[in-house]
């Protein structure tokens, strides 16, 4: 088992068995099978391929004529169900007990790759890998409600060695500003910049699945209408925790769902300009990932080069590593395509030689753990008490010592230095340790006394100290030898008599120089270091505010993202035009349209939205100076505190005076506690405020928020009415007709072809019969086509605008 550390978190992998790469092959249906050149074995997993000699080279040729491949199965006229069940099931079942797996499409350009992977998505029957797979997960979850599931999904792209997210589409992900980049760690290699999405159930997994697929870049040559110029890697991540143990072990796995795009010659494919390109990319990617299988299959390679591209770096994970690999080569069986498949069945023949060590990804729970061994220790605790009541040994405590047994201890050991106490009772370790450590500390209280009281009566020089030593030479405080008076005691200090007027009974003076050094270093420095969160109740990390002001011109609101929210609607006594003014043939601009609706059928919203951001501006200001005051407040604490620190350390160093157990200070720190006491107050009483005038703002915020959504959403129903509905059916849209301005989208208005529920519907009636489980995969590709139609149909009315 090796273990690995990344923060908080603890992953152990166990080491798996070894294993061989699986591959298949799978032939496309055709018309004209070569059955003369490609014949298959009889156990179904061996294929042959027999030439004719050229005879053009002449008598003496020894061109190779027959080969022979070995493989783990051939997929000749399978259905897609077959494909699955013999490639892909195995797999996928694994990676919910913690293993990693990997399944790659291999193969020529139009032999049927994407169709295997992903399949038709129009057609439920027909669909691939990729979608069985998914569907294969959530049924497997269902299946084990002993175990909390989460699954997240991303898609990758690796085109012209560039990489992008085809869900990077989606509203809430957007494109990043950062390129992605293939980051390493000992967990793996992961893609920094890729977006990772939770699906909670089947039909947002879909959703997702066919917004990246209709985001994939494909071209039309000779040999494919449809031909994926990227690779592409779907992904799926499965972490799983146990509901029914309380264990920090739970496992995680990785699927890689890997659709490469299709090597070419480019004297068939007839490629040109951008898609000649595109395809020069896609065989330079293949090549390196033939080199990378070529030596991960060389046991005595000490290299393999990963990172000569994109697609071998991203699957370095996959290939040869922690994960069960499939490869799936889809070939030609047609004789004219003869020397491609025999490319195609080379490379699975060598990807055949790789072995790769599956094994259980297992990470600990950092939080969990701890959890559990507090249980533990607790439990560990109660054995003792058992066993030392069994021993006769009741007053034994393990706990950790509070302030009142230490001030004992502390108190013991006084006792026992002053010859008092001749004993000191010891039951248990912590004790020893605390013994030993309240001797260090009445040491050096008893060096601070001794200090303090020959600082009383004596001036204290270092004798390395050489500009002291002349400083007391020439004050005359020296013998006739030059030596200084009294002899040393041995701690490189000498003893002298002290001149009177440096006795430690005129202090004034020192303390008024502190409190104008004080005084100084905070007009200076404007600010003080945060108060500790034990002499106030209110945490001073809160204090430090900094005013934000939202505030932003109307005009500005046209540019910001319309966001869908359900919102009461506001009451409104605008006016409404009786009869409308003639259409211009060019609609205005959309901020010159804004205004006149301001003035006209959106005044009464806009009122209400300027009176709400007045109230908020106002709060704000409130709110501003409120927050000064309390910085100025928390800034006169800090001050006050240092000058009672000082007051505290001056007491300490002459002495602490008692009278009944009562600490006896001065009149100058007694007010220092009295001004400090009553900033605290303020402080408290300020802050309340703040965080009532904070909720205010908060709410009045949320007004201003839905008054702007609501003039944005009138504003569109206006505009599109007004300037993109044909005239014809504004009769409908008048008031007191059947419709409601807004209630009918306008690109339902402008596009009237067959509705998509009633496309929906009628798909259901024929298709549920035959699989009850393909509501899902229809609920999330109506879904995908309603979106993009819709933007479709945006896009034609912003060109329609321009022209």
């Amino acid at each position: 088992m090796m273990q690995r550390k990344n923060g908080n978190k603890h992953y152990f992998t166990k080491m798996g068995t070894r294993k061989k790469v699986r591959a298949f092959v799978r032939v496309k249906p055709t018309d004209d099978f070569a059955h003369e050149m490609i014949r298959y074995g009889d156990d179904n997993k061996s294929i042959d391929i027999h030439l004719k000699k050229d005879t053009r080279r002449g008598v003496v040729n020894n061109q190779q004529t027959d080969w022979s491949f070995k493989l783990d199965g051939v997929l000749h006229n399978a259905s897609q169900d077959l494909v699955y069940e013999t490639v892909a099931k195995d797999v996928i079942s694994q990676a919910l007990d913690g293993y990693n797996g990997t399944i790659m499409c291999y193969g020529q350009t139009g032999a049927g790759k994407t169709y295997t992977m992903t399949g038709a998505t129009e057609n439920y029957k027909h669909r691939g890998i990729l979608p069985r797979a998914l569907q294969q997960v959530f049924r497997m979850i269902e299946e084990r409600p002993t175990h909390a599931i989460t699954v997240r999904v991303s898609y990758l792209e690796i085109y012209n060695e560039r990489l992008f997210d085809l869900l990077s589409t989606l509203p809430y992900v957007g494109p990043s500003v950062t390129p992605m980049t293939i980051v390493e760690n000992p967990q793996g290699v992961f893609i920094k910049g890729l977006s990772v999405h939770l699906t909670s159930q089947e039909e947002d997994a879909f959703s997702l699945l066919f917004e990246g697929e209709t985001n994939r870049i494909i071209a039309s040559h000779t040999m494919n209408k449809n031909s994926s110029r990227s690779h592409c890697i779907f992904t799926i991540y499965v972490e799983a925790h146990s509901r029914t143990l309380s264990d920090e072990k739970y496992i995680t796995s990785k699927i890689n769902l890997v659709d490469l795009a299709g090597s070419e010659r480019l004297g068939k494919s007839g490629s040109e300009g951008r898609v000649l390109k595109e395809a020069t990319y896609i065989n330079k990617s293949l090549s390196f990932l033939e080199q990378a299988i070529i030596a991960l299959g060389d046991q005595k390679r000490d290299h393999i080069p990963f990172r000569q591209c994109k697609l071998t770096h991203a699957l370095k994970d996959s290939l040869g590593g922690n994960c069960s690999m499939v490869l799936v080569t889809n070939i030609y069986g047609d004789a004219a395509q003869l020397e491609e498949t025999l490319s195609s069945l080379r490379f699975a023949s060598r990807m055949k030689l790789i072995t790769t060590e599956p094994a259980i990804n297992e990470k600990y729970d950092a939080e969990r753990m701890v959890k559990n061994l507090e249980k533990e220790l607790a439990l560990l605790k109660q054995e003792l008490a058992i066993h030392d009541s069994l021993a006769n040994r009741t007053l034994v405590n393990y706990d950790p010592m509070d302030e009142i047994q230490i001030a004992e201890i502390n108190s013991q050991v006084r006792r026992y230095l002053e010859g008092t106490l001749d004993e000191m009772d010891i039951i248990n370790l912590r004790q020893i340790q605390e013994v030993f450590n309240q001797f260090r500390v009445v040491l050096s209280q008893q060096e601070q006394e001794v200090e303090s009281a020959l600082r009383k009566k004596y001036i204290l020089i270092d004798k390395n100290d050489f500009a002291a030593i002349s400083a007391v030479q020439k004050a005359g405080l020296v013998d006739v030898d030059g030596h200084l008076v009294g002899e040393p005691d041995g701690q490189s200090f000498g003893l002298g008599v002290a001149p009177f007027s440096t006795k430690p009974g005129k202090k004034s003076k020192s303390r008024k120089t502190f409190k104008e050094q004080l005084s100084s270093s905070a007009r200076k420095e404007g600010a003080s270091s945060p108060v500790g969160g034990k002499d106030l109740d209110v945490s001073f990390s809160k204090t430090q505010l900094t005013p934000s002001s939202k505030d932003g011109d109307i005009k500005d609101m046209l540019l910001r993202d319309r966001e869908t929210s359900n919102i009461e609607p506001l009451p409104s006594d605008s006016p409404k035009e009786e009869l409308r003014p003639p259409r211009s043939s060019t609609p205005p601009s959309k901020s010159v349209a804004f205004e006149d609706f301001k003035n006209e059928r959106g005044s009464e919203i806009n009122r209400i939205f300027k009176e709400n951001k007045s109230i908020l501006n106002e709060r704000r200001k409130r709110a501003s100076k409120t927050t000064q005051r309390i910085n100025a407040i928390k800034r006169e604490i800090d001050i006050t505190k240092e000058a009672l620190n000082f007051q505290k350390s001056l007491r300490e160093k002459q002495g602490e005076y008692e009278n009944k157990g009562l600490m006896i200070i001065d009149e100058e720190e007694f007010l220092l506690i009295l001004k400090l006491k009553d900033l605290k107050k303020q402080y408290r009483t300020e802050y309340q405020d703040l965080c009532d005038l904070r909720a205010e703002i908060q709410y009045c915020q949320h007004l201003v928020d839905q008054c702007r959504h609501r003039l944005l959403t009138e504003f569109d129903i206006w505009y599109n009415e007004s300037f993109f509905i044909p005239e014809d059916m504004q009769v409908a849209l008048k008031p007191g007709s059947s419709i409601r301005p807004g209630m009918v989208p306008v690109s339902r208005i402008v596009s009237l072809g067959e509705d998509d529920q009633d496309k929906f519907s009628q798909l259901q009636q024929m298709m549920l019969p035959d699989g009850p489980d393909s509501v899902s995969f229809y609920n999330a590709k109506v879904k995908t086509e309603q979106k993009h139609n819709y933007l479709k149909t945006m896009m034609g009315l912003q060109q329609t605008h321009r022209k």
